[in-house]
């Protein structure tokens, strides 16, 4: 029966919370009030919003009419429409689950994430977060293994809590992303056809300025890119986008937009919310918003930081080491769990964020490497070693105060850490800051796989707990448990320079992988190690289907630059460079004398041969290219993505170099693209 308005809201905030499902008597109240607001707004249309695999979102839209006879329309949103709809399931990612004469998908409503409206030229959209999945059942997109993970987690730090004699019904993960991108002006956009269809450039002579006087990170934002800021911020808060901060980052024309934490799946849901809302407000500014990790090379490239806690109904942060020191053994274990985790996890940790982008962008410039490490600061760093030496497991840093001689200096308390910019897992006081996840990414795998290693390692170490509990004092046999995992995981911590070949050689020395091609990482998504960590969350299949699409959508990443670089050169680069090889040689053939006599004749004639050099370097390059491409495609997708990373890529980089020397040589005039010095500083 219809509830009242009080019952209904209620029954909501149980749903909203996770801890029950819809009511089927309340379904069809829930969506009448949805399309009522979202009609007063001025909403015509309705979609259900998922995240299918292949990488960003889907939405379909359908009119609130329906009709009600041959020539009456009435306006109407039934429950039954809100619970579920039926996408084409045929042409999204599903990794040999589905064949494409297999057409049939669900999208199913996640009350658990707030519905919003977007905002179109005219009119207004409702957007209802979803769920996707096939007929049969099988998972398709990236959000329900991310609730799942959730689950799997808050399962396992309840019993932690329970062992540690801390009161909370819930504990969930909270999520604060820092999104770095970069901005340019939208007709150099439309002028790079490589930025355009690939998201980077894929040549490009570096500009006479970079970023070595480092005076753009913190600058003063210029001032179209601040009317494009603030507009982003005003429609992220309408649509409950929490965004914090702005500010220019390192690199010439890059930018980042911080959001303060929310509940991890809202958090993730309204990343992905920002990323589509830059991208659309950009365009009507006449600028172009870049997510590609690596758009510029020579530059730092962009990152999305994930900032992850753990928090408790109670409002406890778990991983705050003052906010409830009476009950630290807690903090201790869960430390000791995150450090066991990824170092038993690093390869599923590295495919988790792998991608061609975030390849080019590992370990150069302020990126953090693809070698997996945690940083905990001198603080934690102590505390563990005195724990692991069975000293006192107190450290005496706490609650000091900053002092610098000033007498005008505030007194102000001293952070338990520094910061590591260096490291891809650094913790930062009261959170870990996952800084390896790639900018344009979908970043709930990534989510998932913290979870999920954190889940088994947590499991791990309370059931041996609780095993050798009996008869004794449960703290003591504690901390003997967690020196045991200490010592397992101690590899994996590292303090210092993360970018230095002095880490790449004593991470070889702790047998650390460093594994800097995707496609090696992503063959850990299919060991026996990955099927038991993603047990309840993907079964075997899906597991097996979701590192099939990585694979495809490296090879076809791959595909398109190959191709891309291919055409340009030969269409563009290639035309303009044989001009000016031309117009040299007319004026070294009518001149000469006259040259000879000043003196310059050997030196233009040298110029006039490097240029020739570099062209026919450019067309062996470009015929090897093109072969070895073409033969690769042909072998089982399988060896694909390894022999592109191993083969293919290396070549396009050797072409890309003959290029950019073409471009330092070739008369500005005739160059047919915009430059760095462009692309970077014309704003």
């Amino acid at each position: 029966m219809p509830g009242t308005l009080t019952e209904i809201a209620d029954h909501l905030y149980l749903v909203i919370e996770g801890k029950i499902k819809v009511h089927p008597d309340y379904i069809d109240q829930i969506a009448e009030a949805m399309k009522k607001w979202a009609v007063s707004q001025g909403a015509t249309h309705f979609c259900h919003w998922f995240q299918p695999l292949r990488g960003r979102t889907a939405e379909k839209h359908d009119a609130f009419i329906d009709w009600n006879g041959p020539d009456e329309v009435i306006e109407k949103f039934s429950g039954k429409t809100l619970l579920q709809g039926e996408p084409d399931a045929s042409s999204f990612p599903s990794g040999g689950l589905r064949t494409t004469f297999e057409a049939r998908g669900y999208t199913s409503w996640d009350p658990t994430s707030p519905a919003f409206l977007w905002k179109g030229v005219e009119g207004m959209t409702l957007c209802i977060p979803s769920f996707y999945f096939s007929w049969r059942g099988h998972i398709l997109d990236s959000k329900i293994p991310m609730l799942l993970s959730e689950q799997k987690l808050e399962k396992s730090v309840l019993r932690l809590l329970s062992l540690s004699g801390v009161e909370a019904k819930t504990a969930r993960c909270t999520l604060g992303f820092e999104q770095e991108f970069f901005i340019i002006d939208q007709e150099h956009l439309y002028q790079r056809p490589d930025l355009l269809l690939s998201g980077r450039t894929l040549f490009g002579a570096q500009s006479p300025k970079g970023q070595e006087l480092q005076d753009h990170y913190f600058g003063s934002i210029a001032d179209r890119v601040l009317v494009f800021m603030q507009e982003v911020e005003q429609e992220s808060i309408e649509l409950g986008i929490p965004v914090k901060t702005r500010h220019n980052e390192v690199a010439p024309a890059q930018y980042e937009f911080a959001c303060v934490y929310e509940l991890g799946s809202v958090a993730l849901d309204h990343n992905l919310l920002l990323m589509a809302l830059m991208e659309k407000i950009a365009a009507r500014h006449g600028l172009a918003c870049l997510l590609h990790e690596k758009p510029f090379a020579g530059l730092n490239g962009s990152g999305k930081h994930c900032n992850w806690s753990l928090v408790t109904d109670t409002g406890i942060n778990l991983l705050d080491p003052t906010s409830f020191p009476e009950r630290e053994l807690y903090f201790i274990i869960l430390l000791v769990a995150i450090c066991f985790g990824v170092h038993r996890h690093t390869a599923v940790m590295r495919a988790s964020i792998g991608s061609l982008g975030n390849d080019h962008r590992l370990g150069g410039h302020e990126a953090p490497p693809a070698i997996i490490s945690i940083y905990l600061g001198s603080q934690l760093e102590e505390l563990l070693d005195n724990i692991e030496a069975k000293g006192s497991h107190v450290s005496e840093e706490n609650h000091k105060k900053m002092d610098l001689g000033l007498l005008s200096f505030p007194e102000i308390p001293k952070h338990t850490t520094d910061r590591n910019r260096t490291s891809p897992i650094a913790f930062t006081g009261d959170k870990f800051e996952f800084r390896a996840i790639g900018s344009q990414a979908n970043p709930s795998l990534p989510v998932t796989v913290i979870n999920a290693i954190i889940s088994e390692s947590l499991n791990m170490i309370l059931d041996e707990i609780e095993e050798n509990s009996a008869g004794q004092n449960r703290a003591d046999v504690a901390l003997d448990v967690v020196r045991k995992y200490l010592k397992q995981s101690r590899n994996i911590r590292y303090s210092g320079d993360n970018y230095s070949e002095q880490w790449t050689l004593e991470a070889k020395r702790r047998k650390l992988p460093n594994i800097k091609e995707t496609p090696i990482a992503l063959d850990s998504l299919v060991s026996s190690e990955a099927t038991r960590l993603f047990d309840g969350i993907l079964s075997p299949h899906e597991l097996q289907s979701l590192y099939q699409v990585h694979l495809e959508n490296y090879v076809n990443t791959a595909h398109i630059e190959i191709n891309l670089i291919l055409d340009l050169f030969r269409t563009s680069i290639l035309p303009a460079a044989l001009s000016y090889q031309k117009e040299l040689a007319k004026t070294l053939s009518l001149t000469a004398a006259v040259l000879k006599e000043q003196g310059s004749l050997e030196k233009l004639r040298d110029q006039l041969g490097q240029l020739s050099e570099q062209i026919n370097l450019g067309l062996e390059l470009y015929d090897d290219l093109k072969e070895k491409k073409e033969d690769i495609l042909k072998k089982p997708l399988q060896t694909q993505p390894t022999q592109m990373a191993i083969v293919a890529l290396p070549l396009m980089q050797k072409l890309r170099l003959v290029i950019d020397q073409l471009e330092k040589t070739v008369d500005d005039r005739k160059w047919p693209f915009p430059k760095y010095r462009e692309l970077l500083f014309q704003l």
